[in-house]
């Protein structure tokens, strides 16, 4: 009989977001507009795709295994040293090599309860012990965090602004965090909705934090503002040190040719960016208009996405809106996340959501 490690057994295969042909075939829909998994509605900036049309003859050849020039592009924005940036397949990726170069048996990871889920998953995968901080107002307690603090914590995962919940904590908080938590312990700092965030208390200097404290780690990734999910790309930066470690656990080829290339062309396309971020800004504020009209709670969101409360069951509205061809991502109890789409989707969930929770508009 095949034996399975221990520290699997209890594990459950990520769960993505609903793929749009599925929901057509089991609901004999033509139409499906999906919000549900923090996809730019936007699409791709338009000089990525021309410029993928350049290379796409290149297939055969594979791709630069230390992706040099994605590094070289990367350090020069942000101003680093190509030795402190580590590009990944996507976040999901460097999530999973961070977890296989710090955590061992018995080691304690402190992350918060409702957060991107492979921080735990990953955690029990490398036998170590999951350490559950709960949000307070589905915001991080930082504070709460520093408690749970010992001799085997390993990693600290902190997500701002937060995925599902869309909150974010301020530059204050995160300075008087890092300041207390010991230098042995690893703090991996999340930031793959940074574009989208419009607070002035954000800390958007976040990188030059890196000269501080040289257990941090920086992530971000081009799957959202920049529309490049299905190529599986992120980068991540720290300090030279950590940046080698990681690496030595790294798969060959990781990065493929084709993400390498969109990449560097979407770093340089800021009007596309800008565009992105103020249809999301309108977009959050219509959403939020609408759930103050229908009485319903949301968090405050810093993302291209809602944290909402729909005060029915949220697998039940999930299954509802889906037989109305609209995919949105339940998350807890009534809770549901829905992804900041155009104008045209945001009317439509909305238009939705009233005839699922047969709310009346007064007259």
């Amino acid at each position: 009989m095949v034996r399975f490690r221990d520290e699997i057994k209890d594990l459950k295969a990520y769960k993505p977001g609903k793929p749009i042909e599925d929901v057509k075939r089991e609901y004999g829909l033509t139409e499906v507009v999906k919000l549900a998994s923090n996809e730019n509605p936007m699409g791709t900036s338009p000089k990525v795709i021309n410029k993928l049309k350049e290379t796409i003859d290149t297939l055969a050849i594979y791709p630069d295994g230390n992706a040099t020039l994605l590094k070289e592009a990367l350090a020069q924005k942000l101003q680093l040293k190509p030795t402190q940036i580590l590009p990944s397949s996507g976040s999901d990726e460097m999530v999973d090599m961070i977890s296989k170069t710090f955590v061992s048996n018995g080691d304690e990871v402190i992350m918060a309860d409702i957060t991107f889920p492979r921080y735990i998953t990953t955690t029990k995968m490398m036998g170590g012990i999951p350490v559950v901080v709960p949000l307070k107002d589905w915001t991080y307690d930082l504070d709460g965090m520093l408690d749970r603090i010992n001799e085997k914590t390993k990693i600290i995962w902190l997500c701002n602004p937060n995925n599902p919940t869309g909150t974010m904590f301020s530059e204050d908080k995160l300075l008087n965090f890092l300041n207390k938590v010991p230098e042995d312990i690893v703090v991996v700092y999340d930031e793959a909705y940074r574009e989208y965030v419009t607070s002035p208390n954000y800390p958007k200097e976040s990188i030059k934090l890196l000269d501080d404290y040289s257990n941090l780690i920086i992530m971000r990734t081009f799957s959202k503002m920049y529309g490049l999910a299905a190529l599986r790309v992120g980068y991540t930066m720290s300090s030279e040190d950590i940046i080698d470690n990681i690496n030595k656990i790294r798969g060959p080829f990781n990065v493929n040719m084709i993400a390498q290339i969109a990449a560097i062309e979407a770093l340089e396309d800021n009007e596309f960016v800008e565009n992105c971020y103020n249809i999301n800004k309108e977009g959050k504020e219509y959403l939020y208009s609408q759930f103050d009209d229908m009485d319903l709670e949301y968090a405050p969101s810093e993302t291209n996405h809602i944290f909402v409360n729909v005060e029915n069951d949220s697998n039940d509205i999930f299954v509802e809106l889906q037989k109305r061809g609209m995919i949105i991502r339940p998350i807890t109890g009534t809770w549901i996340r829905v992804t900041i789409g155009t104008m045209e989707q945001n009317k439509l969930f909305i238009k939705l959501l009233k005839e699922v929770l047969n709310f009346q508009t007064a007259e």
